[in-house]
């Protein structure tokens, strides 16, 4: 129930998962999650770190100013051309690193245990989803829901420490996440 949609011929859109809730059953993806064995609905949100993105920013400008003004002084005008394109090119990462949105998760728990079961760029969807889910549990027996949400997050998620570390991560917008 994950899928992409295009908005012009040959080149792919935005993502965008479907959530059903049809027969006591909460459908994302191909992950089937019946509504009486969820105990909580809730959200999580992820932002860029961005005293980790500046810390990362200013020990690799440092590095490049040494090592890149050794190249620049022995390479004269195309040294410097380099030094500076380098430098460039690390002043635009950490530009895009600072200017990605938070992504905001559904969270679900079943029997225990927690899962993120999809993400997006816009808190109001989540919010919608949980709103949605919530009135579910609280009457199964209503007519089938389908929620698109329109700016699903598809992407790897690392868990580098601590006892929950995962390593790296595939994510594909919906259901749990999956190591490899």
């Amino acid at each position: 129930m994950l899928h992409t949609s295009s908005s012009r011929s040959g080149q792919e859109g935005p993502l965008v998962a479907q959530v059903t809730i049809n027969e006591g059953v909460l459908w994302v993806g191909g992950e089937a999650y019946p509504l009486r064995n969820i105990s909580h609905v809730g959200q999580r949100r992820l932002t860029v770190d961005k005293g980790a993105a500046w810390r990362k920013f200013i020990l690799q400008s440092i590095g490049w100013f040494i090592l890149g003004g050794i190249f620049a002084s022995f390479a004269g005008t195309v040294g410097t051309i380099v030094f500076l394109a380098v430098e460039a090119l690390l002043v635009w990462r950490l530009v895009s690193a600072l200017q990605k949105p938070p992504v905001y998760g559904l969270v679900l728990n079943t029997s225990g245990t927690q899962r993120e079961a999809v993400w997006s760029t816009r808190q109001e969807e989540i919010q919608q989803l949980i709103y949605e889910i919530t009135k579910a549990i609280g009457n199964p027996d209503v007519a089938q829901t389908v929620i698109n949400v329109a700016h699903a997050v598809q992407g790897d998620v690392i868990h580098q420490y601590g006892d929950g570390s995962i390593g790296k991560a595939q994510h594909s917008g919906s259901g749990n996440i999956g190591g490899s």
